[in-house]
């Protein structure tokens, strides 16, 4: 009888078309890394994932990866032993010396462990999900739902990169209010969100303001959210939400950290969400030590250390009254499938999931894009995640990665090709 214990771990770095999107940091690159991660079975079974695919966590995953070798893909504790002795933050740290500081906790030195352990996890409970033909969801207890519902997810941005590595994308120019309002038609109509969310910090507050009363109202009713990421001080903080009162569903990472937003909390109605203060459980700990200014965890398995560990976020969140969302960065349909199961996994999610699935036009799973139906995506009840890879597509974005030249993302640098002076200091407001 042919083995099921996993004979080999392959990881192949991609790279994608991203807009020019503004945010506090800068401007996105025009090209986004991933990962691609593949664990094959003596069997011939495979079980796939997607994660980060800058080059610290390429090399952390290169470190643990022949540690996975002869393990059962039901061997989760042994597999996050194994890679907690071999991948630590010290392991790494030397690597990000000199480096942008991002707004994305997913690059932070201190979340490498859980970032490793999720990129394997996930692949291994696709392949128990094609060994015992069931859903990951099946596995995490089964569906609390149908579908997962999502957001429009907006930004300000540029009609096309400074450097054209290839066309301007359909969506043209976004900085004007008018701009705004037709992005997110546009949006809505290709994909039915319920909710929106603007992504703030990059341009004067009175100008995002605008654009928030603006997209209240060509959308009235619709729950509305705003993230500057922590780009704005207490003071201005107050004055944007005094200036949207009744206008937001929540308040997402006004000021910087955790202490800026307790501050804000302490003179402001609307509950404030974070996936920059609260991203593990030292900093969950902390936020129920101060009462709680952060209402709304937007959690992200990514990050977090995995599907499971995510279920036990949202517990907690339960056990606080707290709710819960997900956050999202640049990804491709492996990411937002496993995404999709964990969150429908999941019974107390109290508000849709960010996506930036939109903005991307390419994809690496056979079949093509995901579909979206009325802003939601339906949880997939084939074995294991229930999609498989268009190796064409991934050929073509391993290619891509090779001949971009980016190994980290830096939206600091790319800014600063438009701005040679932007420091990407915080609070910019």
């Amino acid at each position: 009888m042919t083995s099921h214990t996993i004979r080999h771990v392959r990881v192949t770095p991609i790279a994608f078309r991203d807009p020019p999107l503004l945010n506090a940091a800068g401007i996105h690159e025009p090209w986004a890394l991933r990962s691609i991660i593949e664990i094959e079975t003596h069997s011939g079974l495979v079980g796939i994932n997607e994660s980060y695919g800058d080059l610290p966590m390429l090399d952390a995953m290169a470190k643990a990866a022949p540690a996975l070798t002869g393990l059962s893909p039901w061997a989760l504790n042994d597999m996050e032993t194994r890679v907690a002795a071999l991948v630590t933050p010290q392991q790494t740290a030397s690597e990000f010396l000199g480096t942008q500081v991002s707004l994305a906790p997913g690059t932070h030195v201190s979340k490498t462990v859980a970032k490793v352990i999720s990129a394997f996890e996930v692949a291994m409970m696709d392949l128990q999900g094609q060994l015992a033909n069931a859903p990951v969801v099946d596995l995490l207890g089964g569906a609390a739902r149908p579908a997962v519902p999502f957001s429009a997810y907006l930004f300000f941005k540029y009609a096309e990169h400074i450097d054209q590595p290839y066309a301007p994308d359909p969506w043209g120019e976004g900085i004007t209010p008018e701009q705004l309002v037709a992005q997110a038609r546009r949006m809505i109509d290709q994909y039915g969100f319920k909710s929106i969310k603007l992504k703030a910090g990059a341009l004067p507050p009175e100008q995002e303001v605008a654009a928030m009363l603006a997209l209240a109202k060509a959308f009235p009713g619709a729950p509305l959210r705003i993230d500057p990421n922590g780009n704005w001080t207490v003071p201005t903080s107050l004055k944007v939400v005094e200036q949207l009162r009744g206008v937001l569903e929540y308040y997402e990472d006004p000021a910087p950290g955790l202490d800026g937003i307790a501050a804000v909390a302490a003179a402001c109605e609307v509950p404030l969400a974070t996936n920059m203060v609260v991203t593990d459980l030292k900093e969950f700990r902390r936020n129920a030590e101060m009462g709680c200014p952060v209402k709304i965890v937007l959690s992200d398995h990514h990050y977090w250390g995995g599907l499971r560990a995510t279920q036990r976020l949202a517990l907690m969140c339960e056990t606080f009254g707290l709710g819960l969302s997900m956050h999202s960065n640049s990804h491709l349909g492996i990411s937002l499938t496993a995404m999709t199961h964990l969150a429908a996994s999941v019974p107390q999610l109290s508000y849709a999931c960010d996506t930036h699935y939109p903005w991307q036009d390419d994809e690496v799973v056979q079949g093509g894009r995901l579909r979206f139906e009325d802003g939601s995506l339906r949880v997939p009840t084939s074995p294991g995640l229930g999609v498989q890879i268009d190796r064409e597509a991934l050929a073509q974005l391993y290619d891509n990665y090779l001949n971009t030249g980016i190994r980290n993302r830096d939206d600091l640098g790319q800014m600063r090709k438009y701005d040679p002076g932007f420091t990407g200091h915080q609070p910019r407001f």
